[in-house]
């Protein structure tokens, strides 16, 4: 019974920033159970590398697409190739963000030299992106009569910083972060209802993901962890294959926090 739950064959599955780590890891993990995969990120050239190794290694059916996802009309183009190529979308991952080592200007520097600029732009991919590709997507994903939307978060969206943990290693956590994070967060509960019954809407929070960040940040990091170490991308494997799968048949509005118990002090 659990393996015809957790099986994704003959369902299709679009992951948005699909060519970076975390994307290529989630996108490996549906492929994995059977889902034909869509990458969807800025680059092409590195989306088709991660759809030939899906194929090659699952040997599932892939579509790379390049697009930029604060180009409205370029996106909602995206809808007719996945309609063109696949007929159908059961899965819709928004996992394409601006994080906190982003290289924007007035970003992740101390607050009062954070700009308005770097704001809006975060808040353009990540959250109206995310709204707009919901909204282009939800024909599709109705007609799956499994469809799911799974948007990735963060911990920042529900807890405040602990800027100490930066001090002295010239990274930071913008604002802009948080406040989007945090409101993709509600935008998951207010679609959870507004999208019920024919969609299940999830969430999935992150704690910190190892990415050689500097000595000191991760000595302080791992040492407010409860599980003793910062995540990586394999940790995350299982939840987008819960909530993208039957397993969660159930289950919709709900944030899945993936912390390592970061949160629960």
């Amino acid at each position: 019974m659990i393996y015809e739950l957790i099986s994704m064959k003959d369902r299709v599955s679009l992951i948005t920033g699909g060519a970076g780590h975390l994307g290529r890891a989630m996108a490996s993990a549906l492929a994995e159970i059977g889902s034909s995969v869509v990458i969807v990120d800025l680059d092409l050239e590195m989306c088709q590398v991660v759809a030939d190794e899906l194929t090659e290694t699952f040997n599932v059916p892939t579509l790379p697409i390049g697009v930029d996802l604060t180009n409205e009309d370029a996106l909602r183009t995206i809808v007719n190739q996945v309609d063109k190529q696949f007929g159908r979308l059961d899965v819709l991952v928004n996992n394409a963000a601006y994080v906190g080592t982003s290289a924007l200007k007035g970003w992740a520097v101390p607050f009062e030299e954070q700009t308005s600029e770097s704001w809006r732009k975060a808040f353009d991919i990540n959250l109206t992106a995310v709204f707009n590709l919901t909204q282009a997507f939800e024909p599709l994903l109705k007609d799956s009569m499994k469809g799911s939307i799974i948007n990735i978060a963060s911990i920042y969206g529900i807890v405040g910083p602990d800027l100490r943990l930066y001090a002295g290693t010239g990274m930071g956590n913008p604002a802009a972060y948080a406040a989007s994070k945090g409101g993709l967060i509600q935008f998951t509960r207010w679609c959870a209802t507004a999208l019920a019954p024919n969609i299940r809407v999830n969430a999935i929070t992150p704690g910190g993901i190892s990415r050689n960040q500097a000595k000191d940040f991760v000595e302080r990091y791992v040492s407010r962890t409860p599980l003793g170490r910062m995540a990586s991308e394999n940790d995350f494997l299982g939840a987008v294959a819960y909530l993208a799968s039957d397993l969660s048949a159930y289950v919709t509005g709900h944030n899945l926090v993936v912390d390592g118990g970061w949160s629960v002090w």
